[in-house]
């Protein structure tokens, strides 16, 4: 590949069906993953997952986050494993974040959801004030990077907020709050296909909505019977969502974005 190319490719994949198939996976894990830590581990150590639990969760899932964002902004070409593990990684921080925020400080689902949704909105638009666009094909610049972790980061955050809001503060349950995300990401969908409203805003929006329908059905998968859930193991339904993501992986064709507007030219 010539510097020509390099220089056109995102470092970030392709936005395809397989990239939004493995986001959905990664934010249900992220969810049984986070809950694993908070709730199972360190729960049942320390007996007080309500409390310092979900603090002490999020900081040990926060260095190795950082450690792979400095990675991910570190590498010069779009890695795959690299990436989904540093969106992994976002996804449980973001889970143990909320539940801190909402559970053990008290700001409850629906104020949590708002600041979280507040911040998102910050981060996107000092995003675009200072590049003038936040297309995901522009991230291969450490600033931009910086800026799409960060975006990424908040909207995980507020996933977790918003999906633990529909299931218990709204009402629907875990499935029913499942089901009402993925009838939002249908209606997204057909408005990428059949309007001209920017492509770029739909993907937050359904990036955004990706995470609480995680978040839902993994509590779906780990809750009690009691609370509408499966009861399933939080770390074997983590290990099983974890071993079918790296099979799709290796499976599905994993390919950087392309800038926009620039067309690399062939050798």
């Amino acid at each position: 590949m010539n510097d020509t190319m390099k220089s056109t490719l995102s470092k970030v994949p392709a936005v395809t069906l397989g990239f939004w198939i493995i986001k959905i996976l990664a934010t249900t894990l992220g969810e049984t993953g986070g809950d694993s830590v908070t709730m199972t581990w360190l729960g049942e150590t320390t007996k007080a997952a309500s409390g310092y639990g979900y603090l002490i969760g999020t900081g040990l899932i926060l260095a190795p986050f950082i450690l792979l964002v400095i990675a991910q902004i570190v590498a010069k070409n779009f890695h795959p494993f690299l990436y989904w593990a540093t969106i992994i990684a976002s996804t449980m921080l973001g889970t143990t974040m909320a539940d801190f925020a909402d559970r053990s400080l008290g700001i409850g689902y629906t104020g949590g959801s708002a600041l979280l949704f507040a911040c998102v909105l910050a981060s996107l638009a000092t995003w675009y004030r200072a590049e003038g666009t936040i297309s995901v094909d522009t991230v291969n610049t450490p600033r931009v990077e910086l800026f799409y972790w960060i975006t990424i980061t908040f909207s995980q955050t507020l996933g977790t907020a918003l999906g633990d809001w529909m299931a218990d503060d709204g009402g629907f349950g875990f499935l029913g709050g499942a089901l009402v995300f993925t009838a939002a990401l249908a209606v997204v969908a057909a408005l990428h296909y059949w309007t001209r409203i920017s492509k770029v805003l739909l993907f937050w929006a359904a990036f955004i909505l990706t995470r609480p329908l995680g978040a839902t059905v993994g509590d779906f998968f780990d809750k009690p019977f009691n609370r509408g859930g499966l009861n399933v193991s939080r770390p074997l339904a983590s290990a099983i969502i974890a071993a079918v993501i790296l099979v799709l992986i290796l499976v599905i064709p994993q390919r950087p974005g392309k800038h926009p507007g620039v067309e690399p030219r062939t050798a």
